[in-house]
């Protein structure tokens, strides 16, 4: 048979004691869970062999739920919360993503690269190739003009292959 004890707090508040045997054979644990139990402040201990029925059997039901859930202990749970979040957030982007590929909204980089290098390959094409149709559309230019014109257009290609301004 069990033995709780009431007693009147010093705050008017009734507390129920319990020795450790009985709060062993209660929650069916050993002495050394017991142990365990209050080292992590989940058994309420009074003094000795002393302990507070109620807030203890508080506590230890609330760390089981937090162990049946996976949590195991608040700052477990809070952090768990925060993983689930933060994957779920992951997921909808992935989900996202695939999305706008279908609708074809997003196009992958390497694609945008390939189109860009076509356009400067041609862009470049072209400017190179104003010299010899200036010299077709101006025939009295001297060589050394067509020459500076050269010059000049590939020194803006270089500057702009370089990222000068």
């Amino acid at each position: 048979m069990l033995r709780i004890l009431d007693e009147l707090a010093l705050d008017g508040n009734k507390v129920h004691r319990i020795g450790g045997k009985d709060l062993c054979e209660l929650l069916d644990l050993s002495a050394g869970a017991l142990t365990g139990l209050k080292q992590r402040g989940l058994a309420v201990h009074l003094g000795h062999d002393a302990y507070d029925l109620e807030a203890t059997v508080r506590a230890y039901v609330q760390h089981l739920r937090g162990v049946a859930a996976g949590w195991g202990d608040p700052d477990r749970a809070a952090s768990l919360t925060g993983e689930r979040a933060r994957l779920a957030k992951e997921q909808a982007d992935a989900q996202s993503l695939k999305n706008a590929i279908l609708r074809r909204d997003h196009v992958p980089a390497a694609e945008v690269e390939r189109a860009w290098i076509e356009v400067l390959r041609a862009v470049r094409s072209k400017v190179l190739a104003v010299p010899s149709r200036v010299r077709s559309a101006l025939p009295t230019l001297s060589l050394g003009d067509l020459a500076t014109i050269d010059h000049e257009l590939r020194a803006a290609l270089e500057d702009l292959a370089h990222g000068d301004d």
